[in-house]
């Protein structure tokens, strides 16, 4: 899989946090895989190992998003935008891999798929906060 591709996997996997528990979330993660018949075994690790990295540091996340978006706290996002700044964070922050640019450049193209109108916008506004203070 290409990186947008394993990318948009993650995401998939991590909007599911808003939705079920602790217990469900194993479960849902074995269904995930088992639909994902082409993924190669290096991109199933690439995408677990991602989404327990995200999800460690999610409560830190959160308090960043926080910080920078005026007006609009995590409690009262929509949880596909939520789920995808917590991944551009991750990737900006922690993931030497990912320049700043190319996280918050997908994260908005993300936005475009599976958020609301307004989404990449938001997405790229609170994103370039992060980057520029």
């Amino acid at each position: 899989m290409k990186r947008r591709e394993l990318r948009e996997r993650i995401f998939e996997i991590l909007v599911r946090v808003e939705f079920m528990n602790e217990k469900e979330m194993e479960e849902q993660m074995e269904l995930f895989f088992e639909d994902l018949a082409e993924a190669k075994p290096a991109d199933v690790d690439y995408i677990k190992n991602k989404y327990l990295a995200v999800r460690e540091k999610m409560p830190m996340i959160d308090i960043m998003i926080d910080e920078k978006s005026k007006g609009w706290k995590t409690s009262r996002m929509g949880k596909v935008e939520l789920t995808i700044l917590r991944l551009a964070v991750y990737e900006m922050l922690f993931d030497e891999d990912v320049p700043a640019t190319v996280a918050i450049n997908e994260a908005v193209e993300i936005a475009k798929l599976y958020g609301s109108e307004e989404a990449p916008r938001f997405i790229n506004g609170v994103l370039g906060k992060m980057v520029r203070e």
